[in-house]
């Protein structure tokens, strides 16, 4: 009887722990990494390689990036991204630039985001610290999401020149002098927590005159 019910504690103790290893290392597209906001979430995204881009199925919040696209010099990053369907709370999604020691703890990076109900935002990661450049603002070029919770719209974030500038749809959101920050690092994609996305069209490229 003491022999199977430590066994029965044996594996309580061990199965958490399979449990968390498995959930630590969810499949991705070839190439590509993601940073979860909470390295103790306990629950992993989805995120999986779908017709003619990527689709997200999130539970925490977290960044995606390929290691291949760490940029410099003059460049942009661009992307659609589709809610398909309207979270609990509104959620937001979208694209970070100047990524830095993304698998450490002072991790940085900046980042434009966007949410079903209208509003953008940019901020700014530094560790466990997070700056708001641009808060929650409405913006006459941002898709709202409709009944279903369907909302499409094109990020877009160039450095080129002396600028680092922000785009939702073509229009210029937010723009800022090189000489503060360059966005210089690696770039990639920010879903937020319990979101249905799609991102098609994704393109990091370099600008050339």
């Amino acid at each position: 009887m003491r022999l199977q019910y430590a066994f029965v504690l044996t594996l309580l103790s061990v199965s958490p722990v399979l449990a968390q290893e498995k959930a630590a290392a969810p499949a991705l597209p070839e190439g590509w990494a993601l940073r979860l906001d909470r390295a103790n979430a306990p629950a992993q995204p989805k995120f999986v390689a779908m017709g003619d881009g990527f689709h997200f199925t999130s539970g925490p919040a977290a960044i995606y990036y390929n290691a291949a696209e760490s940029m410099k010099g003059d460049f942009r990053v661009t992307a659609t991204f589709t809610q398909t369907k309207a979270p609990t709370h509104p959620e937001a999604y979208g694209l970070f630039v100047g990524g830095r020691n993304l698998d450490k703890d002072n991790l940085d990076y900046g980042y434009l985001i966007v949410r079903g109900d209208g509003k953008y935002a940019v901020k700014h990661r530094a560790g466990t610290e997070v700056h708001t450049i641009q808060d929650w603002t409405e913006h006459p070029k941002l898709n709202k999401q409709d009944e279903a919770g369907k909302a499409t719209n094109t990020l877009s974030i160039e450095a080129a020149g002396d600028k680092v500038r922000m785009l939702i749809n073509g229009e210029e959101v937010k723009s800022w002098e090189r000489s503060y920050w360059n966005a210089a690092g690696q770039v990639g994609l920010r879903i937020n927590h319990n979101l249905d996305v799609h991102v098609s069209d994704y393109k990091v490229e370099p600008i050339t005159k």
